[in-house]
């Protein structure tokens, strides 16, 4: 074996080298994702020189990656079955920091533009330096699949190396491959703990493409109970005694189900996937596979969580991988504001594996998938539309807060699923848009009628539902903004609450002339802010209902939603109609004419007080005048 040679690495910038070990990254168990990588992106190689002819009398197929912890010697060591280095590859791609052994490798094999389909990630570039983040000396022992002698490098923390050639490997690697042996520095001691390694390999490598087997050295290999021999069947079932001899499992899927085809994958897969993602245990609504080739070339698995309610956290996570190497949880960047509530998985070979939030607001490419994904999920919502109405409807009620969201926040995404768009009726049901209007264009054409709540709204409900008009149910606060942006889309329409107008439909033929005894009454009554008007309704039961003006309501309503304090209450236009078909109201009529005025004004309170029950919630003032109005006509009656 030849001399050791002492040399430092070749670096452009004085003490880099220190800046780099604490700044590199700004999580330090990146390291464990950059190594094993870097081991992953060996075998491929390998296998890649093989199809090619490159390596022969070599089966790489079933090559692995090991990760083996050591708390004693304070070492963790990632071990690769892959291509190797000669001592000439070691110095070009380990000496001298910032050059990438891939870059040479997708020139001389690859062809420029297959880099990212073939899975080459960069071998031993910047990111293997991610090592002294956590380590006090890193060492190498690498030996290439050509044949050509091992070789040990040794680094300390201030960028010192020490390279022995033809060097006398001992158990570290097989006939070819390398081992990275980082010898933990007090600042990484978090990671010399299995469960915390674990739950990093777990994070990070998931899903990468070559089987990774964890190891702990300092726990003991459990003997076979029946020490049956090497290569012998194992009888510990037949002779009633515990099996402890069964093979290691991979810590990670390497064909994950983003990668199959979505003709290949079933329902049950799906969730399972999304379980083991989430640890959600509530069943998604449903999934979009996606599969975007050139010029995107992207792959990916998106679901729609279940939401408990509206106020629940839209707040979703999507994890970005590249070539199934984990980059980053959420990065909000590719996905559209208004989809942040889906959850699953994007794989975007097309970006850095050193992926940067400025980088991401600034890419073209991005705002691509972004728009493609937007896309999806419209085509998506059409064809559950289409295709099963029925299920659509049924996922409506979880699906409705999100898609009238998105539709305000995205022309074009509105544009898309207009026609998918549904709106619950009050009894049950639902319609489109277009099949309410068409429905309703000869009583009341291009005017949609709804209420925001069932129960305090029945009055008005039933007397619509009486004449065969339809209402919709548009009880969530997002429900009148999202009405707002219909309007404003041009789709020649109106909405006004049940308790805004009293269309013609609900008027009878006959008298609805004006008294102004009965005026002055309930003006009196109702104060200088609402408006006292006549009309005849078909209902003879209602004697009056009070209408507030559309569009004052709306803009209180959206005062309250975003807080517009200091501006004062926004003015609302409220009018008090009397049904002059109803019996009460022609009683109140004689009252006045005989002018018991005291007990006539105590029956328009309580009239006035039950119009306003129908359309708002009293304050406590109104509600105590009510009740002392209430008890005081049962004691006349008594």
């Amino acid at each position: 074996m030849s001399g050791t040679e002492h040399g430092g690495i070749q670096i452009e910038l004085a003490h880099i080298f220190p800046i780099i070990k604490k700044w590199l990254y700004s999580e330090k168990e990146i390291f464990l994702r950059e190594i094993t990588s870097n081991a992953c992106d060996a075998v491929t190689k390998l296998r890649r020189l093989i199809s090619l002819g490159e390596a022969k009398g070599i089966d790489a197929e079933n090559a692995k990656i090991t990760v083996t912890l050591d708390k004693t010697a304070k070492t963790i060591t990632v071990t690769d079955e892959g291509i190797g280095m000669t001592e000439e590859e070691l110095r070009k791609y380990i000496c001298q920091i910032a050059l990438s052994g891939a870059l040479d490798f997708i020139q001389k094999y690859e062809g420029e533009g297959d880099s990212a389909q073939n899975g080459i990630i960069g071998h031993f570039g910047l990111g293997f330096y991610s090592a002294f983040m956590v380590s006090e000396t890193v060492e190498v022992v690498t030996r290439s699949y050509t044949g050509a002698p091992a070789v040990h490098w040794s680094c300390n923390g201030e960028g010192e190396f020490d390279i022995t050639p033809d060097y006398d490997v001992d158990d570290e690697i097989g006939s070819y491959g390398t081992a990275v042996i980082m010898h933990i520095s007090e600042e990484g001691e978090e990671f010399l703990n299995a469960y915390k390694l674990k739950e990093v390999l777990d994070k990070y490598c998931a899903f990468m493409p070559v089987p990774i087997y964890f190891a702990d050295a300092d726990k003991p290999e459990e003997e076979c109970e029946c020490d049956h021999a090497e290569g012998e069947e194992c009888t510990c079932q037949e002779e009633g005694k515990e099996c402890t001899c069964k093979e290691p499992q991979p810590i990670n899927d390497t064909t994950p189900l983003w990668l199959k085809n979505p003709s290949d994958c079933t329902d049950e897969e799906y969730k399972e996937f999304y379980r083991k993602l989430f640890h959600d245990y509530k069943e998604p609504l449903f999934w979009i596979h996606l599969k975007a080739d050139y010029p995107l070339n992207f792959k990916g698995i998106l679901y729609f969580p279940r939401i408990a309610n509206e106020y629940e956290s839209l707040e979703g996570q999507v994890k970005l991988y590249y070539n199934q190497v984990f980059v980053a949880d959420n990065i909000k960047e590719v996905i559209p504001e208004y989809l942040l509530m889906l959850k699953g998985v994007l794989d975007c070979p097309e970006l850095p594996l050193n992926v940067s939030r400025s980088y991401l607001q600034n890419s073209g490419y991005v705002t691509k998938i972004s728009a493609h994904i937007t896309k999806k999920v419209g085509d998506k919502l059409n064809s559950m539309f289409v295709n099963d109405r029925e299920a659509f409807e049924n996922l409506w009620r979880d699906l409705k807060t999100f898609v009238e969201y998105a539709c305000m926040r995205d022309r074009k995404f509105y544009d898309r699923v207009k026609d998918t768009v549904l709106f619950e009726k009050c009894g049950g049901g639902f319609v489109t848009l277009q099949e309410y209007l068409e429905a309703a264009k000869e009583k009341h054409e291009n005017k949609v009628y709804y209420a925001t709540d069932a129960t305090a709204q029945t009055q008005y409900i039933r007397m619509y539902q009486n004449e065969g008009i339809d209402v919709l149910l548009l009880d969530r606060v997002i429900d009148t903004q999202f009405i707002t942006t219909v309007e404003m889309n041009g789709e020649n329409v109106k909405f006004a609450r049940v308790d805004a107008e009293t269309p013609d439909v609900l008027k009878a033929d006959g008298d609805n002339t004006e008294i102004p005894a009965l005026k002055d009454l309930f003006a009196k009554v109702t104060g200088e802010h609402t408006t006292v008007s006549f009309d005849r309704f078909r209902d003879a039961a209602t004697p009056a209902i009070l209408n507030v003006s559309e569009e004052s309501r709306r803009m209180q309503d959206m005062m309250k939603l975003y807080k517009m304090e200091g501006m004062g209450d926004f003015p609302v236009e409220a009018t008090l109609v009397l049904n002059t078909a109803s019996p009460l109201v022609e009683k109140l009529t004689v009252l006045c004419e005989e002018g018991r005025n005291d007990l006539a004004e105590i029956i328009a309170r309580q009239v006035y007080a039950l119009a306003t029950m129908s359309q708002r919630a009293f304050t406590a003032e109104e509600l105590t005048a009510f009740l002392t109005d209430s008890y005081s006509i049962l004691d006349k009656l008594s």
